[in-house]
């Protein structure tokens, strides 16, 4: 693991607040409303890096939105919370809509007391002064290893999110038939050395669906590529709304006569959509095939106890233990064909 990766890059979105943090005054005041100095300048670069942004302000919605969309910013800002509610509750609403954890969140606001009470709340979110928000820029925290084509994209991918939500939830039917209209596709591959920063990333970003928490380098990911021993697999989802960019990785270390599954991790944009057991079920059956057993790591992180049910669902036993660290092991007699509302691709 690298020195410093849980700090390295962890803030996926910023929240931020409007009056005398985005623009200077109060908007209901009928103050002009200015943008303050720095703001656009550090919410493009972020933007470019791939972090995302939203808003929590005790505000008029309209009249906010409308300023917003005035001096040309909107567009950045996603599932803003404008109300009269605790800016920690609207902190959470927006963890929640996004699949993050608090811990991946940073919140600005120009009032100490505001700041304060996020803080109690949600002890994990990281409370930023607004004063200079470029300072911001060379904060490890907002410094990802690499930018990668994904994360220039990353508010349009979860832009797309949203509006699958949205149309979920208005949608008048079953789940299964919501999902049997998405038109899903989910491709699976070997990864090659154009995946491996993307590949980084997703071990640095993602936490509830990964077996191990581990985080791997480019370079440590590079050199498993070129080993004939060891097999990296990337998966990409897509439907009808748009891509969800890559979104799951798997490192099976190959052997007689078992394989061990050293990684497996989904993205938690997929929790909702049937598909997380995929990749996992796609490994069995090529262990299947080659006529060995199948193991896999589990270390015990506290925030991926949904790693260890989809393993337990799909037949996998504690076969030993030291610590948090577990081996589990199928029999493979539980490889499940995917539902019938995904197509599933390999190459």
């Amino acid at each position: 693991m690298t020195p410093g990766a849980e700090v390295q890059g962890r803030i996926k979105c910023i929240v931020w607040d409007l009056d005398n943090t985005v623009w200077d005054g109060i908007l209901l005041e009928g103050d002009p409303c200015t943008v303050r100095p720095g703001v656009r300048e550090t919410l493009e670069e972020l933007d470019r890096r791939g972090i995302l942004h939203s808003i929590a302000s005790r505000n008029d919605a309209e009249a906010a939105l409308s300023r917003l969309r005035e001096v040309g910013m909107l567009d950045y800002f996603l599932f803003p919370q404008i109300s009269w509610n605790a800016k920690s509750d609207s902190v959470r609403r927006i963890a929640g809509a996004l699949s993050f954890g608090l811990d991946a969140l940073a919140f600005a606001d120009d009032q100490e007391f505001e700041r304060a009470e996020v803080a109690h709340a949600h002890a994990d979110v990281l409370c930023l002064d607004p004063t200079d928000p470029t300072c911001w820029l060379d904060l490890p925290e907002f410094t990802p290893r690499f930018v990668t084509e994904e994360s220039r994209h990353r508010r349009e991918l979860y832009r797309s999110q949203l509006a699958r939500d949205e149309s979920e939830q208005q949608f008048e039917g079953t789940n299964q038939e919501f999902l049997s209209g998405l038109g899903m596709v989910f491709s699976i591959r070997r990864a090659n050395r154009s995946d491996l920063q993307r590949a980084e990333e997703l071990t640095v970003r993602t936490n509830q669906l990964n077996s191990t928490g581990r985080t791997y380098t480019y370079d440590e990911l590079d050199a498993l590529v070129h080993e004939p021993d060891h097999l990296l697999l990337v998966a990409d989802l897509e439907d009808r709304f748009g891509s969800y960019g890559t979104i799951g990785l798997a490192l099976v270390e190959l052997g007689s006569p078992a394989w061990h599954l050293r990684l497996l991790l989904m993205s938690c944009r997929t929790m909702s959509r049937g598909v997380g057991t995929i990749l996992l079920n796609h490994i069995m059956d090529l262990a299947l095939q080659a006529g060995v057993r199948l193991r896999a790591d589990l270390i015990e992180t506290g925030r991926n106890r949904l790693m260890q049910i989809t393993y337990a669902f799909a037949g996998f036993v504690e076969v030993e233990r030291e610590g948090a660290h577990v081996v589990l092991e199928s029999d493979l007699a539980l490889v499940q064909k995917p539902a019938d509302y995904v197509e599933v691709r390999v190459s």
